[in-house]
């Protein structure tokens, strides 16, 4: 009798061991991730571009089996850019699928305080695709802002700090478009109506609400810092706010306010022009943007520091109540860099 032959048992063995050692290589941890994660595709990417990328980060661990795999499915016709989150240990089939459905992870950019344009531009530029000239060019283009009835002045009215969540590959316009809807938002029929009964218009309450917000961070000090200024413009008087001065200078930095800065030659600098500046020295936070609406009728004129450094401010309807709450507020600051030059000079 003759013996069966072992050959095709043996081909069968080596064959499913194949699939076995394939199915591990596709299905099984053989991606690594990048070093920050992320994995970003451009805009016009083929994908000779895109295996570069991968390998470049040594995110691949058998290329050639990728290059068949993403034959096999059409994804190397099927380019989609985006920022793609890379887990350590997920398996090509996984990372494939995710690059062809093009399922990005979103951006979530986060706004709390910018002072400038060039801030908001550089900010965007940081975290989506287009760089931070695409983003300044965009937000200094009259023809694109005049369609949000915005200048170069005004176009930071438009940010409500929040956090937004868009596409990394997102355009700068579309990126304008997601901040300007939550400024319509934001301005519902109840703000609109406390602006009107403040004889402001939300631009100007947003200016107002910009020089609060440099004014103090305690908020139950914000209404009536606003009522100050509020006043002030229904007198006709300068705002004289020292932030302005800051902001006219570019200088963020500084910390007191001298006689010789007061006449810094710019339209944002209170101190020489009546009324409120062109537009915003920041971009003031909700709470501020309400303590303005809500403002109470006040008779005050005139606000300084408190001399315990609370942080708080006292506050003034005449001029001559002012001076005094000046001088008990500069002879405190006075004694306190004079027990601070006399620690230095006692220091062996």
């Amino acid at each position: 009798m003759k013996q069966k032959s072992k050959t095709p048992r043996l081909l069968i063995i080596f064959i499913a061991l194949v699939a076995i050692v394939l199915g591990w290589f596709v299905f099984g941890p053989s991606i690594n991730a990048p070093e920050n994660k992320y994995f970003y595709i451009s805009t016009g990417s083929d994908y000779n571009k895109v295996k570069e990328g991968l390998n470049k980060n040594h995110i691949l661990s058998y290329s050639f089996l990728f290059d068949e795999l993403a034959k096999f499915s059409k994804y190397d016709k099927h380019i989609k850019p985006g920022k793609y989150k890379i887990n350590d240990g997920m398996s090509m089939f996984n990372l494939l699928r995710m690059l062809r459905s093009g399922r990005q992870t979103p951006v979530n950019l986060t706004i709390i305080k910018l002072h400038t344009k060039e801030e908001l531009a550089r900010k965007l530029g940081e975290n989506f695709e287009f760089d931070s000239t695409a983003a300044i060019n965009f937000l200094t283009n009259k023809d694109s802002l005049s369609k949000f009835d915005l200048d170069t002045n005004t176009v930071l009215t438009t940010v409500i700090p929040n956090t937004y969540v868009l596409l990394w590959n997102t355009g700068p316009s579309k990126v304008f478009r997601k901040l300007y809807a939550q400024n319509v938002k934001f301005w519902n029929s109840e703000r609109k109506g406390k602006a009107t009964n403040q004889h402001l218009d939300e631009k100007e309450i947003y200016i107002l609400a910009s020089l609060v917000e440099e004014e103090t961070n305690k908020n139950d000090d914000k209404g009536k810092i606003a009522s100050v200024y509020i006043n002030r413009l229904n007198k006709n008087m300068k705002l004289a706010a020292d932030p302005t001065v800051k902001y006219a200078m570019k200088d963020f930095g500084l910390k007191r306010i001298y006689l010789k800065y007061l006449s810094f030659p710019s339209p944002y600098n209170t101190y020489l022009h009546t009324g409120l500046p062109p537009g915003p020295i920041c971009t003031p936070s909700v709470k501020t943007l309400d303590a303005v609406l809500n403002a109470p009728a006040t008779d005050y004129l005139f606000f300084v520091a408190k001399p315990d450094f609370s942080g708080y401010s006292n506050f003034a309807v005449s001029y001559n109540e002012h001076e005094r709450n000046a001088k008990a507020y500069q002879h405190a600051l006075d004694s306190v860099i004079l027990a601070k030059e006399n620690k230095r000079t006692e220091t062996p």
